[in-house]
């Protein structure tokens, strides 16, 4: 993944790059596997090599290397002005032919699970969100309309969120906006070590790093925006746990983790394999004491910190998804009600203009009554993106720029709305 080209400010955590084991908190025979399986994988490296690979600092490699050394483990070939060029012994490849028949994992040095508790809950999210904020930053008057103001102040919190109302109202869209009241990075470790066990942290897919200019931080951190996870009718209970790929000997870190210092939506909440009630009760314990519990494959259980706002997004009734003692700990409510003709004309009038449709003076007007025919008796957000979508869809099938005439729109809307 590309990184970002700006840097916002980041969380107060300013990790020193470890010069010695005792400042790593990882053990030095965890590091000499990770340093046999490198050298198994690359054939010759050199100790500026292993420490770029491996994101540790030159003095720890070295640490390393000599008692290799001294063990026969390695064969030095030659020197490249002040370092070493070797390779793997005999007896060297053997060992670490073993160690990676246990653990294929060869990439940056894990934090320590101490170290990871510490940063998360110093980069726990602390902003000041006022309502014009609320309203610039996630609201938007001219998508989401009226319903901007029902938010209160306490949205900015890590409290979770339920978000509910009718579908097609922006729902979604919604929660994702949420992200912008952050306006500073975290840093992401690359993987967490737990007894002895490797956990794969920083997944490219939904962290999003930034450049870094910082030469003395720690290089197994990486500086990433807040992530944003989403997650809906795929959900299943395993999503939630660790999971052990059994080929490489690698965990990988659940949702709830990835997203820490972040947001995670479920959205379509109520809609997933695993039944509402299951997944409140999952979350019972972290969302009340902002620390969640995992195990590793041979029964070995240890706390994480829960540091993410989660927003539960649904079109059905609250009440039949959840009972009330769980929805009393979810402080922050927002409905998201169908939008008025007002709203609707801007919405439209923004979408036409972002697909650069010609569009007749009254077609919004005209839209709408489109809309509310036929018994529909709600005006809903995603209607005018929707219709434009197939508009264009018919242009390109025939040839053509597409056209917002009152029979095109007539001709779209019969193709959109399903007949009662």
């Amino acid at each position: 993944m590309a990184m970002a080209t700006f840097a916002p400010v980041r969380a107060t955590f300013n990790p020193a790059i470890p010069q010695n084991f005792a400042e790593l908190g990882i053990s030095e025979s965890l590091v000499l596997d990770l340093v046999l399986r490198r050298m198994l994988i690359e054939g010759y490296s050199s100790l500026a090599g292993l420490s770029r690979s491996l994101r540790l600092s030159i003095p720890i490699i070295d640490i390393v290397f000599k008692h290799m050394r001294s063990q026969q483990m390695v064969e030095v070939k030659g020197m490249s002005g002040n370092d070493y060029n070797f390779g793997l012994s005999q007896a060297g490849k053997h060992l670490a032919g073993e160690r990676f028949q246990v653990s294929q994992y060869a990439g940056a040095c894990p934090v320590s699970l101490k170290e990871y508790h510490a940063a998360t809950k110093v980069q726990a999210a602390k902003v000041h969100v006022d309502r014009k904020t609320l309203r610039q930053g996630i609201f938007r008057p001219d998508r989401h309309g009226p319903h901007a103001g029902s938010a209160r102040p306490g949205d900015h919190s890590q409290n979770s969120i339920f978000v509910y109302g009718p579908t097609g109202n922006g729902k979604t869209s919604l929660a994702e906006r949420m992200l912008r009241v952050y306006q500073d990075a975290v840093l992401i470790p690359y993987a967490v070590e737990v007894d002895n066990q490797i956990i794969s942290m920083y997944d490219p897919v939904v962290h999003n790093p930034l450049d870094n200019d910082e030469p003395d931080l720690d290089p197994r951190w990486l500086t990433c925006k807040r992530p944003c996870i989403v997650v809906g009718g795929e959900l299943i209970p395993s999503m939630l746990e660790l999971r052990l790929d059994e080929a490489s000997g690698i965990y990988a870190a659940p949702l709830q983790m990835k997203a820490n210092n972040g947001i995670l939506i479920i959205d379509d909440f109520g809609r997933q394999l695993m039944s509402p009630r299951d997944l409140l009760n999952r979350w019972i314990v972290p969302l009340d004491r902002h620390v969640d519990y995992l195990t590793l494959r041979y029964g070995v259980k240890f706390q994480i910190p829960f540091e993410t706002m989660v927003v539960f997004s649904t079109n059905l009734e609250p009440a039949d998804l959840a009972d009330e003692a769980f929805l009393r700990r979810i402080h922050n409510k927002i409905y998201v009600e169908a939008v008025d003709a007002g709203s609707f004309d801007q919405i439209f009038s923004r979408v036409v203009q972002a697909r650069n449709i010609q569009a007749e003076p009254d077609s919004a007007e005209y839209l709408r009554k489109l809309c509310l025919r036929e018994g529909r008796t709600e005006l809903r957000a995603c209607y005018p993106a929707d219709i434009c979508n197939i508009l264009l869809s018919i242009g390109r099938y025939e040839g053509r720029g597409p056209i917002m005439t009152k029979a095109e729109l007539e001709r779209a809307a019969s193709l959109y709305f399903a007949k009662g």
